[in-house]
């Protein structure tokens, strides 16, 4: 017999190049790392993949995520690799790992599990902490091995932190001589391989005890000094939560952002952009600001996301309307059957929904306090609701409170029914804002946030969620094309943050792929698993429809069950490799 000519070759698939532009039946073969043949191949692979009926897309490049401890403790990078993911950048939202003193351990871990909703036992236990510097962290990623590919941003809490220590998490202003060492470990970060820097200026980011992330409310001329530590690299991006995102003025944040690229020599700038209840109409004067700055030839990019951001609520998640009465906290130490068992007796039920909630942090009484606006999960799970399955309308219709009936939910399914709170993207019970998003020139989806929020919410599964229901199910509007979706999650993506080797599917691209029943891909409803360090609670969100993913050139995924193959590296910023090789 004939010696194979490939690894791989998938065959007779409808190929989604990444490109943008029309699907064509066509054959991928594959080998090492690389595409090295798209069209009709006639060498064999050492693995033939029918693909007949599928759709092959390159993998999805994710740019949001916090990962940055997760993949330092395990090696899956779950639940974004079941949704068909291949590279992932974490450290955004300025929180992060390193640099760390031992000192300022407990003060990053504080800072995170706040912000990101990560239990202090997970990453008390989990994180291993080989690492000081910002160099030093990346070092010991490079020893990691994952189901996919990882970048890495330098975050700006723990830059804060290392440089001015306490008077950091205080958020009182650095010297000028602070802002300087600042500069530095900006520069010096990307010439490790960092691909940008990440801040927050969100008044949502605190503690778990209600504090302000060390990040929100500094001085401008802080900020600037992040971004002088990119111009002094040439290289990397910067990313933000602007303070628009609770109200702020959208003209003057732009205004800002074109201030930073500008102090950066030019570089990319993304941030968070959603459809927010504070501000109903402020996307638009974002929209129109950004078309103002790329026709000056400044790089500003909104991230968006395609479906409503909020939180999921239930009695074994982070939050529920009565998770902070006192009557429910003497209960919270129990088992979830335990804690059924005694909201069933009719006593703790007058006492509870007689009782308000209680809680130094303000937004997690914001979370408890939002009944009216629930809605029933479902699974699947509903991307667009009626505005009729909401928990006000339907009490409504039973003539009873709302209060009364999100009691009674919660008990469903033995305690483990999902409510769903929206706080964003959802005004007036429509998507069709966000379609406005999502189609603009001038943004780019993520917010996924996986490996963060493992109680309370689960949007890294949001490139199943534009495939099958923006391109296919989608009935309340417009549908979006299925190549453009395709590009948004891929080449765009992945030229945005540098990496001009995957989201393409072309001869000596990297082997980053996926078969997809496109007809059969469908979004499951999140479950609940201990599974993190210490027996931590996470939120797990699996599809169907994805029969391969392939990360350089190795298959990590067959039919959403993973392989034992493991060929996720750290990938270094590209634009400073030369250097770092010389």
């Amino acid at each position: 017999m004939a010696a194979s000519s490939f690894d791989y070759v998938i065959r007779n698939g409808l190929v989604f190049d990444g490109s943008g532009g029309e699907p064509f039946l066509a054959d991928v073969a594959i080998t090492g790392a690389k595409v090295v043949q798209v069209g009709k191949v006639s060498g064999r692979g050492e693995e033939e993949i029918d693909a007949s009926g599928r759709i092959v897309t390159p993998g999805f490049v994710d740019i949001h995520t916090h990962y940055d401890g997760q993949v330092t403790w395990e090696n899956r990078l779950s639940p974004s690799s079941y949704h068909g993911v291949t590279t992932v950048l974490m450290g955004n939202c300025g929180v992060g790992f390193a640099p760390c003193k031992p000192e300022h351990r407990d003060m990053l871990v504080r800072v995170m599990e706040g912000v990101e909703d990560i239990p202090e036992i997970v990453m008390t236990e989990g994180l291993p902490w080989n690492w000081e510097t910002f160099p030093e962290y990346m070092d010991a990623l490079e020893e990691r091995r994952a189901d996919m590919d990882f970048a890495a941003q330098l975050a700006h809490a723990p830059v804060r932190v290392n440089v001015m220590g306490q008077r950091g998490a205080d958020r009182e202003p650095p010297t000028a001589e602070e802002m300087d060492k600042m500069t530095a470990m900006v520069a010096e970060a990307i010439r490790v391989g960092a691909i940008g820097v990440t801040t927050s200026r969100s008044m949502s980011h605190r503690t778990k005890a209600g504090d302000l992330a060390p990040t929100v409310e500094t001085e401008d001329e802080e900020l600037l000094a992040l971004a002088r530590g990119l111009r002094e690299a040439g290289a990397g991006v910067f990313q933000m939560i602007p303070a628009s995102t609770a109200g702020g003025d959208p003209v003057a944040e732009v205004a800002f952002m074109r201030k930073l690229v500008e102090t950066s020599g030019g570089r990319p700038l993304s941030y968070t952009l959603l459809n927010n209840t504070f501000m109903p109409d402020s996307h638009l004067q974002f929209l129109e600001k950004m078309e103002e700055a790329s026709a000056d030839g400044l790089p500003i990019r909104g991230q968006v996301f395609p479906r409503p951001v909020g939180v999921l609520l239930g009695l074994d998640l982070s939050f529920h309307p009565f998770r902070f009465n006192p009557s429910y906290l003497a209960t919270e130490h129990l088992p979830l059957a335990e804690r059924v068992a005694a909201m069933r007796d009719p006593a703790m039920r007058a006492k509870l929904l007689a009782e308000e909630p209680e809680h130094s942090n303000e937004i997690f009484l914001y979370f408890a306090s939002q009944i009216e606006t629930l809605y029933p999960l479902g699974n699947p799970p509903n991307n667009e609701p009626e505005p009729s399955h909401r928990v006000g309308e339907q009490a409504k219709r039973l003539g009873i409170s709302a209060k009364e009936l999100v009691y009674d939910l919660l008990l469903e399914d033995e305690g483990r029914s999902t409510l769903f709170l929206p706080a964003a993207n959802f005004l007036g019970d429509s998507l069709e804002p966000v379609r406005e998003l999502l189609e603009h020139p001038d943004t780019l989806i993520g917010l996924g946030d996986g490996g963060a929020h493992y109680g309370m919410i689960c949007d890294s599964s949001y490139p199943t969620s534009l495939l099958a229901y923006w391109t296919r199910d989608r009935e309340r509007g417009p549908k979006l094309p299925l190549p453009w979706a395709i590009n948004a999650l891929t080449r765009r993506n992945a030229l945005a943050i540098g990496l001009e080797d995957r989201g393409l599917i072309a001869p000596g691209m990297k082997a980053d792929l996926n078969v997809i029943d496109y007809e059969r891909l469908q979004l499951k409803a999140p479950s609940v698993t201990y599974d993190l360090p210490a027996g931590g609670r996470r939120l797990a969100q699996k599809a169907d429809g994805y029969d391969l993913t392939m990360v350089s050139g190795e298959v990590t995924y067959r039919k959403g069950e993973a392989t034992d193959a493991l060929p996720g590296r750290l990938v270094r910023n590209p634009a400073t490799r030369a250097s770092r090789q010389a």
